[in-house]
């Protein structure tokens, strides 16, 4: 007989063979009655103790004194008890090797420094026994795999799981019961509900880790206000992306008073919001942006039998509806693509001679007197490759008008068995209809949506993650790592390794002294710009430290004078490097590119709109350091300015590749030197295409 190995602490939680409840209890609705009445209500099979130091029996089960009774090695302990008790349960767990401990009491970390140490007291508790703890501050969690519901949370057997569930991981427990409420009533099957609450031990990073190993998971549903492995996070995300699994993530924090609150809430500081979208994005999570969306993109990720590989097509039988969608889905940038000569002619021979084939396509009534159309109409669209997945947008009024729509539709989708998403939405929200058929849609693999906007917005996002996931990717070549000197590497030494990096910099050099600024002058060609230079002058315009369009030696020499005399005012104690004497570029079109290096989630790009355009239209977009050049140009298409570099109003088109070749170059820098910490080119000036893009100015800061 194969020895088996001994079992991990989180699995002995996550999967307990037995169980002690720290504080049960006879009294109706106390945390304690309703773990137990959780477990008996699951038919849990497995050893059940419970402790209770003023009972000898519960219900008839017999009840301990304290953690100290207990046998050794009891898996998981559940403590229901006051939080003044905690640290010394918690130590009487580890005693008796307890696998993992949940710990449902507030007042820790999130309610100040005193609560904060006594959370570093469980940690350490923990650490020096071997126990995982989930918690504090949660409301535990659900097997619902194995009948496993160790919560306060009364919680109702979820629907067969089979082999592809959907398991919620939250810091919030309340947020994860709202989630099951919602999951229950889609008939989706659960395999996990995990509350992570203060994460005093155990982070969603680690529970997400278990899961991927979990064969009955599909789809994980997140809700998280702060991830404090962010490196491992990514990690896992591409791993779940190569095991086929899913990631949907809401994460509070856009703004700053929900970061405020998450601080409150559960002891996180929540970081730079988009600067974790465009991290996880890019590793493989899709980011949902409410809680009604990260239910629906869930429901067709797990239901659907694969990713939408192209647009969107749309059956509606409104013609008003038909432009209403057409306006949605250009506003949700999901594609709609029009119908080739092939299908439109299939297309006609399916429909009567009034319909005339588009997309969306409004079947009008037809469908009352009609019903085979559905039957006739689906396997052209299905089968054409343009369109990845497919809407039924579908008016539902009554229940007799139910009665006729339902079973040709039904049984046209049982018949093809579609391989590409195909959704049901009601156009009217309400409409009375037979139970019978949405259970029926959805064993068919169909999701139902009370309301079409609810289902492009999905489909939207779920379409935008599948293009991601089939883009072509081209990370940049290594890059040789610098030897860079720490703080601000001011302008004319940034541009220096700028230019190592084959990024264009206007031609110039450093002077010392006015003799040598005219001499350079001389040798680039006037008109000249002067730039002081001082790694404590990272603003040169606030001290009059720039002169531009310098036409002549004599016009050095006074703006040299001006210079000199205005920095001396301001700083006086300032020495200057030298002064940057460089050849007056030609105007252009301005854009801002930099890069920043987050503390928690590594390296970022920014590529912008330049120039006084960077700060009063806040047009930029952050981006992942290793994309192609294709795609960056493509993330240049995506700013509010797009339109001005594509020739706009009979102008020439701008060499757009020309910068994207820049921001890819920084992104093998960044990427090669992780202690550069900050990155500002800016402006970076574009000119028509096969003439270079330059960048004008720069400044490097390095841990």
């Amino acid at each position: 007989m194969a020895i088996q190995p001994p079992r991990t602490p989180i699995d002995r939680l996550l999967r307990p063979r037995s169980v002690a409840i720290v504080g049960a209890s006879p009294t109706p609705s106390s945390f304690g009655a309703s773990v137990l009445a959780n477990l008996e209500n699951a038919g849990f099979r497995g050893d059940l103790h419970l402790i209770n130091p003023n009972r000898s029996e519960i219900h008839g089960r017999p009840c301990l004194r304290s953690i100290d009774d207990l046998p050794l090695g009891v898996d998981c302990a559940v403590l229901a008890i006051p939080r003044a008790s905690v640290l010394e349960s918690v130590a009487a767990c580890g005693r008796r090797g307890v696998g993992g401990v949940i710990i449902f009491s507030a007042g820790f970390a999130e309610s100040g420094p005193a609560g904060r140490a006594e959370q570093e007291e469980l940690a350490s508790i923990a650490a020096s026994h071997g126990m995982i703890i989930e918690g504090p501050n949660c409301l535990g969690m659900v097997n619902f795999i194995d009948g496993v519901p160790l919560t306060f949370v009364l919680t109702p057997p979820a629907p067969h799981v089979a082999n592809n569930g959907i398991a919620i991981v939250s810091q919030s427990g309340a947020m994860a019961a709202v989630v099951g409420v919602g999951l229950r009533h889609r008939e989706v099957g659960i395999s996990f509900s995990i509350s992570t609450g203060n994460e005093a031990v155990s982070c969603v990073e680690d529970y997400v880790e278990y899961l991927l190993d979990e064969p009955q998971t599909k789809v994980l549903l997140m809700i998280v206000e702060k991830f404090r492995r962010p490196q491992k996070f990514l990690a896992l995300a591409a791993r779940a992306r190569a095991l086929g699994k899913f990631i949907v993530l809401l994460h509070p924090g856009k703004s700053s008073a929900a970061r405020t609150s998450a601080a409150t809430h559960t002891g996180a500081m929540a970081g730079d919001y988009q600067v974790m979208r465009t991290k996880v994005e890019h590793a493989g999570v899709i980011v949902a942006e409410t809680l009604e969306e990260l239910l629906d993109i869930s429901e067709i990720l797990l239901r659907c039998p694969s990713l939408p590989s192209g647009g969107a097509a749309i059956f509606t039988e409104s013609g008003a509806f038909k432009a209403l969608a057409l306006d949605f889905c250009d506003l949700l940038k999901l594609p709609l693509p029009q119908l080739s000569e092939e299908l439109a002619a299939a297309l006609r021979l399916a429909l009567p001679s009034f319909i005339p084939p588009t997309n969306p396509l409004d079947l009008t009534a037809q469908g009352l007197v009609d019903p085979d159309l559905y039957r006739r109409t689906l396997p052209p669209i299905l089968a054409d490759n343009h369109y990845g997945s497919l809407v039924l947008a579908i008016i539902l009024t009554d229940e007799a008008t139910s009665q006729l729509k339902f079973p040709p539709i039904i049984e046209a989708i049982r018949a093809l068995k579609p391989t590409k998403p195909v959704i049901f939405a009601a156009l009217d929200e309400g409409a009375q209809f037979s139970p019978a058929y949405l259970h029926e849609l959805r064993s068919l693999g169909i999701p139902f949506f009370p309301s079409p906007e609810r289902a492009f917005r999905a489909l939207s996002a779920v379409t935008s993650f599948a293009a991601r996931l089939n883009s072509s990717t081209q990370p940049p070549e290594e890059c040789q790592p610098l030897q860079l000197p720490t703080g601000v590497i001011p302008e004319y030494k940034s541009k220096q390794i700028l230019f190592s990096l084959g990024i264009p910099i206007p031609d110039g050099c450093l002077a010392k002294t006015l003799p040598e600024a005219q001499s350079i002058a001389a040798q680039i060609g006037y008109p000249v710009v002067l730039k002081a230079q001082s790694a404590q002058l990272s603003h040169k315009s606030d001290v009059e430290g720039v002169a531009l369009n310098l036409a002549n030696a004599d016009a050095i020499a006074a703006a040299w004078q001006q210079m000199h005399s205005s920095i001396h005012a301001a700083m006086p104690s300032l020495i200057l490097d030298g002064v940057l004497v460089e050849k007056m570029g030609v105007r252009g079109t301005e854009l801002i590119v930099g890069a920043q290096s987050d503390p928690d989630w590594g390296p970022v790009l920014l590529v912008g709109a330049g120039g006084v355009l960077a700060e009063a239209l806040n047009d930029v977009r952050l981006i992942p350091p290793d994309l192609s050049v294709d795609e960056i140009v493509k993330e240049f298409s995506l700013l509010k300015s797009a339109p001005l570099l594509g020739g706009f109003r009979g102008s020439p088109a701008l060499d757009v590749r020309a910068a994207a070749d820049i921001v890819h170059r920084l992104g093998a820098f960044v990427l090669s030197n992780p202690n550069v910490q900050e990155v500002d080119i800016n402006p970076v000036v574009l000119y028509p295409e096969s003439q270079e893009a330059v960048a004008l100015d720069a400044l490097i800061v390095v841990n």
